[in-house]
């Protein structure tokens, strides 16, 4: 079994493209079935299987069409290993990270515009 912790990127597509034809062999379905189920070509199978070219949407498409896709459930998932770890991962609310000031430079020559500020009601 490869350590994907010391593969390469190319030998971990390698080894996720193998997996997911001997998923297929074991199902018992051809390329063709495949295909029709992923919602791709054969050809587009073929590369996958055979030289592990593929994009994350044909890649993902593969995985739905084999049933796999709660496999993917604990994929990333964080896992603390300490409480000082959990603490950080409790608190992370924030989706986006926040905004940048706009700042704008005039240009040598351009005039600068004056602001006011209006006085609250």
């Amino acid at each position: 079994m490869l350590d994907f912790g010391f593969a390469s990127e190319q030998e971990a597509r390698t080894e996720l493209c193998q997996r997911l034809r001997a998923q297929r062999l074991v199902q018992g379905l051809s390329q063709a079935e495949l295909a029709e189920r992923a919602g791709l070509s054969v050809s587009t199978v073929k590369l996958i299987e055979g030289k592990a070219q593929c994009t994350l949407e044909n890649f993902m498409r593969v995985v739905i069409g084999l049933g796999l896709a709660g496999e993917l459930q604990a994929l990333f998932v964080f896992k603390p290993k300490s409480i000082a770890q959990m603490e950080p991962a409790a608190q992370a609310s924030r989706v986006r990270a926040p905004r940048k000031a706009r700042t704008h430079q005039p240009q040598p020559g351009e005039e600068v515009p004056a602001y006011t500020v209006k006085p609250s009601p």
